[in-house]
């Protein structure tokens, strides 16, 4: 497949809600030409900011478009993966939200039909571009931390009245609970600094929530050679928490907030002295807001123009969601394991 130039790329959004704005709100004038939703209110809603854009309920009417190159799947976890498939099999590139899929097996279903038609699936881990962490990777990728040894993360939300009557709190449409929502993001952030995690340890449990899934998880994660990614996740946090911690012998990197209700999102740099005691610090505070829906949508751009595999894409997602179901068996949560 040739990828066409920038300026010709097309797309369509799927699941038109929070996050299918936040999507459309990043593309230029023009580049969106349907917005699809079960709804047809939300769908025209969206469509209305953009000029030119359709508004659809139905998403096999986009995929029959040939002039769209690329989707973006924004709808419950449960729709990711089967619409990806739909997509893929259609020749169009793919854009899907994290977890991508209720299970492993419906990606690596998805794998195996983009690999056939040579279309490039993102996987939608925004976080990745967030200011702060940008800045722990170029820090870490210099050198600064010296070799890494280990990870600390910490996210969580308090949850609010009627959280565990909600589409996360059904297994069928999302999967699980708390690790399968924000514990993925984690997950993610931790193999990209650590890289594979052969060795899985860790539990989830229902502490609080009157629901069939789990609102806090615990994990330890190794590496073949021993770095170590510990991870906790929790919709019992009552104030929304983001904490990731990396640590180095020369040094250490602490990430806080993700901007709003998380707290203004910072970077501090730690660095060991040669005669240790207290470290030469330095703080980047990124008070702008969250650019990362942009820059995620840039790189996607990039991935089919340059005909680049994109990071993180299915590979990863699988091994996410491989993560994720080990703990959920380790913990008596059931997996869905039925076909895509």
């Amino acid at each position: 497949m040739t990828p066409p130039n920038p300026v010709q790329l097309h797309f369509a959004i799927i699941g038109c809600g929070l996050i299918g704005r936040k999507r459309a709100a990043s593309m230029q004038p023009g580049q969106l030409l349907y917005a699809c939703d079960l709804d047809v209110a939300r769908a025209a809603e969206l469509a209305r900011s953009h000029a030119g854009c359709r508004p659809l309920t139905d998403y096999n009417e986009v995929l029959a478009d040939p002039a769209v190159n690329a989707v973006i799947i924004s709808t419950l976890n449960g729709a990711l993966a089967p619409i990806a498939l739909a997509a893929v099999r259609a020749g169009k590139h793919v854009l899907v939200e994290k977890p991508g899929a209720l299970n492993a097996l419906h990606l690596r279903a998805v794998e195996s039909a983009a690999a056939k038609t040579a279309v490039k699936v993102r996987l939608g881990y925004n976080h990745r571009f967030h200011p702060a962490l940008q800045k722990a990777r170029e820090l870490a990728d210099s050198g600064a931390l010296g070799p890494l040894m280990f990870l600390r993360g910490r996210y969580g939300h308090g949850g609010r009245k009627g959280y565990d009557r909600e589409w996360r709190a059904d297994p069928k449409l999302s999967g699980g609970g708390e690790l399968i929502d924000q514990g993925v993001h984690l997950i993610d952030l931790a193999g990209w600094f650590l890289g594979d995690f052969p060795t899985v340890t860790g539990h989830a449990a229902t502490f609080y929530w009157d629901m069939p899934v789990d609102d806090n998880a615990f994990l330890s994660l190794r590496t073949e050679t021993g770095q170590t990614a510990w991870l906790h996740v929790s919709c019992t946090e009552w104030k929304n928490l983001f904490s990731l911690e990396i640590y180095g012998r020369d040094g250490k990197i602490a990430i806080d907030g993700l901007g709003g209700s998380y707290g203004q999102e910072r970077c501090t740099y730690y660095k060991m002295l040669p005669q240790m005691g207290p470290p030469e610090t330095t703080v980047w505070e990124f008070p702008a807001g969250d650019g990362s829906w942009a820059l995620e949508l840039a790189a996607f751009t990039d991935d089919i123009c340059t005909d680049r595999t994109p990071s993180p894409g299915l590979c990863e997602g699988i091994r996410t969601l491989e993560i994720v179901e080990a703990i959920y068996r380790a913990s008596g949560f059931p997996v869905n394991q039925a076909p895509i």
